[in-house]
């Protein structure tokens, strides 16, 4: 119960008017003091604007300074690519003149192989190669020598 009573003496006290002033009363100003204040945020204002100006003129020729800076830099890093590029075109050019440089020999070897082979083994007569001639040879003197057909067949060539 005290509770009660307590909670609606709260509410009571809350709800009671109180006044406060709201606006608080000035002393009053001349038109000349006015008139005084008003130019001298004028004068305030440009000297401000001229600042600023100055500041903005400063920043400008600091950030032309910098720009200027970058583009020595990328001229820089422009060159290194240039640098890299020519150095891999050279690479590759070597890689291709070593392999033909290094493949020659081989090709005169081969061809050299190649002419020999055709030379003794007889590859391109009209009966057949050198050995293909030998074997039948060896088959029709082995059809009457049969000491030259048991070594044939020994051999699996009969």
């Amino acid at each position: 119960m005290k509770r009660i009573i307590f909670f609606i003496l709260f509410f009571f006290i809350l709800s009671l008017p109180v006044s406060i002033p709201a606006v608080e009363v000035a002393p009053r100003i001349s038109d000349r003091e006015i008139i005084e204040k008003l130019a001298g945020l004028e004068a305030g204002q440009k000297a401000l604007r001229s600042e600023m100006k100055s500041g903005q003129d400063a920043l400008r020729s600091e950030m032309n300074h910098r720009f200027e800076a970058l583009e020595g830099q990328y001229e820089r890093i422009w060159n290194l690519i240039l640098v890299v590029l020519a150095g891999i075109m050279g690479l590759i050019g070597f890689i291709i003149w070593d392999r033909k440089t290094a493949s020659q020999p081989l090709e005169k070897k081969i061809i050299e192989l190649e002419t020999n082979l055709l030379r003794d083994l007889e590859l391109r007569h009209e009966q057949g190669s050198l050995p293909t001639r030998l074997m039948y040879a060896l088959r029709k003197r082995a059809e009457n020598d049969s000491e030259l057909s048991a070594i044939l067949r020994s051999f699996s060539l009969l």
